[in-house]
């Protein structure tokens, strides 16, 4: 008995232990299945890496060999430091800009000693009969016009006349002492001219160049003794000149039935935190009228932001947009706005997974080639916006179709971690949007046009780093806006920027008709108060 009762011991233990190895072999099992996933992961993630430094950057479906070697890694890291050396450096020569506060007077004598008076204008007094009045002095104003290339100093002169015989009372309706008025001024007691306004606001958000660089610019123009913070003051005052327009432009986006929308990082400086805080920008676009417009809101990426513009502006129709998850949440249960999303980003999603499952994401490259393929041919055509509707649902329909269907039965092979899965995933829960462009054949297949707008601030930021303060990106906003919308009309920004900040002194009390009058004119003329 003793001896059986020691086997059936033995017997149990063994089957304990048995047990306890099967938990461990079924716990390693689960962890090694974890891990290759995860490399699968981070090798797709290297791959794509490597092709966005040494590859191509195009996203057409080409065959790609992803070893190639990284051949200039030390050069690149070289020049890296070289260019960080050089900001720093920028950086430490605006610090050391001295803040010490100078008249005004002696300031601006300064900075146009050197500069030629190569214009001048004497303006009479209107209306008055010069013959009962003798020349008893002037006042002369000087102010500083660009012409690209140089800077020169305009004088505008008043004679001031007194009556000859003081004893004599006036003329009806005039005075003992006659002046002609000053013509308004973009900024008062300012000397910069309406073109060197213009030309500060196209140097920085134009061609991105800084304020201290510009000051260099025209210190080797000739005008000497110009600061930043004077540069900024009226800088400041010119965007709150332009301001009105910006508003009506923002109402005018948002009157139309068809905008994208994007938003991007802005690095603005945090005072309290003594560092540049990722904040974001957001841009929308009419896409028929090319109207666009950008909005800051204290830097805020939250999909409120955009449900505030498109309610305040009372906002019907379709809003194009990437994949951001915000849009959805602001936009849910609104049946005003149909959201429609963007095919190129549902494509970069596949093209990221050639690396890691090449069948799976040519199959999906494919489909969406077809799409593109089908759009060429209407444009080649020549089709109206109904007779591309009508082709799409013909050719377009059954191809994302089929496109749903083989996701719905692909998607359930692959880890959501995985560079497929996460590709399928997106594409199938913006495929319902997507099919929105069968509805209406103004529509387009993608976002590009959004992208491509918001594409010189990514430039511009990489020049001046950083806005200083919320109210300076709020400022870049104003500007950019305008700046954009001449540009999808081809139009002069340097001609359109001297017009109209000439001009809107006069329109400061302006209604809403006359500013949407004075934001479509463009071409630059004289302006006659």
């Amino acid at each position: 008995m003793e001896e059986k009762a020691i086997l059936l011991k033995t017997i149990e233990g063994l089957n304990a232990s048995i047990a306890s190895l099967s938990a461990t072999n079924k716990n390693q099992a689960e962890q090694i299945r974890n891990l290759q996933e995860r490399i699968k992961e981070l090798t797709a993630q290297v791959a794509w890496l490597n092709r966005q430094l040494f590859g191509r950057k195009s996203e057409k479906l080409r065959i790609y060999d992803p070893n190639i070697p990284d051949l200039f890694a030390d050069e690149f890291a070289g020049l890296r430091q070289q260019a960080e050396e050089k900001r720093d450096e920028a950086v430490e020569k605006i610090e050391k800009e001295s803040t010490e506060i100078r008249k005004q007077k002696r300031q601006n004598r300064k900075m146009l000693e050197e500069l030629p008076v190569l214009e001048t204008e004497v303006i009479e007094p209107a209306g008055v009969d010069l013959s009962l009045y003798r020349k008893i002095g002037e006042e002369v104003t000087k102010i500083v016009k660009h012409k690209p290339g140089m800077l020169y100093v305009k004088v505008i002169i008043r004679p001031k006349y007194a009556l000859r015989d003081s004893t004599l009372l006036s003329p009806a309706g005039q005075k003992g002492v006659e002046i002609a008025p000053m013509p308004l001024m973009p900024v008062d007691k300012c000397i910069a001219d309406t073109s060197l306004l213009a030309e500060i606001l196209l140097q920085k958000y134009e061609y991105h160049v800084p304020f201290y660089r510009q000051i260099q610019q025209y210190r080797h123009l000739g005008m000497k003794g110009l600061t930043e913070s004077t540069l900024d003051g009226w800088f400041k005052k010119t965007v709150e000149l332009l301001k009105p327009l910006y508003e009506e432009l923002k109402r005018e986006v948002f009157s139309y039935d068809y905008v994208q929308a994007d938003e991007t990082t802005v690095p603005v400086i945090n005072r309290e935190k003594h560092r540049a805080d990722k904040e974001y920008l957001w841009m929308v676009r009419s896409v028929m009228e090319k109207l666009v417009i950008f909005h800051y809101d204290e830097g805020s990426r939250a999909g409120a932001v955009i449900e505030s513009l498109t309610n305040q502006y009372h906002f019907k129709g379709y809003l194009q947009c990437d994949g951001f998850a915000g849009y959805e949440t602001a936009f849910k249960t609104n049946p005003d706005v149909r959201l429609l999303n963007c095919l190129v980003h549902i494509r970069r999603h596949f093209e990221q997974a050639l690396d890691e499952n090449r069948e799976m994401a040519e199959h999906g490259l494919t489909q969406i080639q077809h799409i593109y393929r089908i759009e060429h041919c209407c444009d080649k055509a020549g089709l109206s916006y109904d007779e591309r509707k009508a082709k799409r649902r013909e050719l377009a329909g059954p191809v994302m179709d089929a496109m749903k269907v083989w996701m719905e039965t692909e998607g359930i092979k692959y880890s959501p971690n995985s560079q497929a899965g996460k590709a399928i995933t997106y594409a199938y829960t913006r495929w319902d949007n997507m099919m929105r462009c069968l509805e209406d054949g103004r529509l387009l297949w993608d976002n590009n046009l959004a992208e491509n707008a918001i594409r010189p601030i990514t430039l511009g930021r990489k020049n001046y780093l950083f806005c200083g303060n919320h109210e300076a990106a709020v400022n870049m906003s104003v500007i950019c806006s305008l700046l954009a919308t001449c540009k999808e009309h081809d139009v002069n920004p340097r001609d359109y920027l001297n017009d109209v900040i000439a001009r809107m002194p006069y329109y400061k009390k302006a209604t809403h008709e006359e500013l949407l009058e004075r934001k479509h004119s463009v071409n630059p003329v004289k302006f006659q108060p």
